[in-house]
């Protein structure tokens, strides 16, 4: 890679792991589902009128947005709002490598080879002892609501290789379009009118900065960038740039949050994203070729 992609490739991957903060910091003026419905709204308007029409089939852009905007992001948000610390998110969520791994299996055909089992393996180890430091003072459910929130992107990144969608930002802008409507009616009726009126009537300068960081950087410039990357470079050597997302995630986090990082959280920190390289940089055997090409699940990896 040129070294002005690979600095982009890097920019895009901090840009996705400061995301982490930003949205605990979001959390602070919205309510999880309203915040969550904001961020599809403002990143959905106005650049669907700009991209053209979907280039691939509607039930795959209507799944993929279910799945990714409304369960993945959702499960997420409240999380985050019931504890979840920024930067553990950042690294928890990265276990959707090893569901898309065995969700490919079963809904692809795709046999997961040795090595990619062990790597399976060893994130789910890199898991557990999380989970340990977690139990340990940490809100349970709230961790389990992010690890859920893992596999609905593991759902998602399956749908979206079965798509198999040409223009990776175009793609994202019309699924971005899907969850926006039913966020805004579990809102409606999970967190209530009154304070979703409440949170948009004291709308200021940095809540409205913060809807535009994780709509427009985040999801427009992020999946642009990585998309122009990945047309230009083969996946293999884009794809583990993702593996930065946790590192700026809880550098960040340390830095603008104080939140501290216990020898044990670096102990699963190192097991989690080492499980995850392997996990994602490993082939898996197929029972057939393919007949269309995908794209990895690298492709939608690391975003939050």
């Amino acid at each position: 890679m040129r070294p002005l992609h690979i600095a982009l490739a890097a920019l895009v991957t901090a840009v996705w792991g400061v995301n982490f903060v930003v949205i605990e910091l979001g959390l602070a003026h919205f309510p999880p589902l309203l915040f969550s419905a904001l961020r599809f709204l403002v990143a959905a308007l106005p650049a669907v009128f700009f991209v053209g029409r979907p280039k691939v089939a509607w039930k795959w852009v209507v799944g993929v947005g279910l799945a990714l905007g409304m369960a993945k992001f959702g499960l997420l948000f409240i999380g985050m709002d019931r504890g979840m610390g920024a930067g553990l998110s950042s690294l928890v969520l990265q276990v959707q490598a090893v569901f898309t791994a065995l969700f490919a299996a079963l809904a692809l055909g795709e046999r997961p080879g040795r090595v990619r089992v062990l790597g399976m393996g060893v994130a789910l180890a890199g898991i557990g002892v999380a989970a340990v430091d977690e139990g340990a003072g940490g809100p349970v459910l709230a961790f389990v609501l992010v690890i859920a929130a893992a596999a609905c992107w593991g759902v998602s990144n399956v749908l979206t290789r079965k798509a198999a969608p040409p223009d990776a930002l175009n793609f994202m802008v019309w699924v971005s379009t899907v969850p926006v409507l039913p966020l805004l009616g579990l809102s409606l009726l999970f967190e209530g009118p009154h304070r979703d009126t409440e949170a948009l009537a004291a709308l200021d300068w940095s809540g409205a900065g913060i809807i535009v960081y994780v709509a427009w950087i985040t999801t427009v410039f992020g999946f642009g960038a990585w998309g122009f990357l990945l047309s230009r470079y083969p996946a293999s050597s884009v794809a583990p740039f993702t593996l930065l997302v946790p590192v700026f995630g809880m550098s960040s986090a340390a830095l603008l949050l104080d939140e501290s990082v216990s020898p044990l959280r670096w102990c699963a920190a190192a097991l989690l994203v080492g499980g995850v390289a392997l996990t994602s940089l490993a082939g898996a055997r197929r029972p057939r070729p393919a007949t269309q090409a995908r794209p990895p699940e690298s492709q939608v990896a690391g975003v939050a």
